[in-house]
């Protein structure tokens, strides 16, 4: 079974090299991937160096563009599992064997590590970012007919249907909470798995708390204008 760890990165030179280590000693199958989102640093130099392949994009495209391009190379080059570590060093990669647990066992196409889905410890945001996170945690759970508790996370293991999902469409900007309705209109199974994630260790987020408002009216919208939306994602090939 080939496995691939999808690493979106921009400007994290301070974090990447410990994530690929991180990675490594928790599973050395892993065919560690970096998506160097046109950093300005030294992410690309530091991650060829500790080994992982690197694709550059020429240009920002945000955080939804840079995963999806990892996706995009997990499907067209085979793997039958992918797991996406973020780059900043904030997703536990000895968490790795949790998410991976369910979609290993065929009991799920999506696994995603939920901060709020048990009592775990461990590195939560700010407090208004939090009840950001629950109220679209609320609207998102009243569309999908579950409870779902952590509808920022990026932390996730996929099998090869979720892959070729992601692969061919992914939203942009903010996307995990798009991609959660999105996984559940093209009648994927989805599940969250308690873990615990931690402060980046170096460098700073670019979602602000003005950021966070942008986010929360953007997301909304999205998810709204999106109930109306067919499933246009086609079938590779078609």
């Amino acid at each position: 079974m080939r496995r691939i760890a999808i690493v979106p990165a921009f400007n994290e030179e301070q974090n990447v090299g410990s994530v690929i280590d991180e990675i490594r000693a928790v599973d050395p199958t892993f065919d560690v991937v970096v998506v160097d989102d046109g950093s300005f640093d030294g992410t690309a130099a530091v991650a060829h160096a500790r080994g992982a392949r690197v694709l550059r994009l020429p240009f920002n495209l945000g955080i939804g563009g840079a995963v999806q391009t990892g996706f995009r190379f997990a499907f067209e080059n085979g793997y039958d599992v992918a797991v996406r570590v973020d780059g900043d060093g904030q997703h536990d990669p000895a968490e790795l064997d949790k998410i991976l647990a369910p979609v290993l066992a065929g009991e799920a196409d999506i696994a995603v590590g939920s901060r709020f889905a048990g009592s775990q410890d461990g590195y939560r945001s700010s407090r208004s970012r939090r009840v950001g996170i629950r109220l679209l945690a609320s609207v998102v759970s009243r569309i999908v007919g579950r409870r779902v508790t952590d509808t920022t996370s990026g932390f996730q293991a996929l099998n090869k249907k979720g892959i070729a999902l992601f692969a061919r469409d992914y939203p942009h900007d903010y996307p995990e909470v798009e991609a959660t309705i999105m996984v559940f209109r093209h009648r994927l199974r989805s599940v969250e798995v308690p873990v615990s994630m931690r402060e980046r260790a170096a460098g700073r987020s670019s979602i602000t708390a003005l950021r966070s408002v942008y986010y929360m009216v953007k997301v909304l919208l999205a998810i709204f204008v999106g109930l109306f939306r067919r499933n246009v994602v086609p079938e590779e090939g078609s």
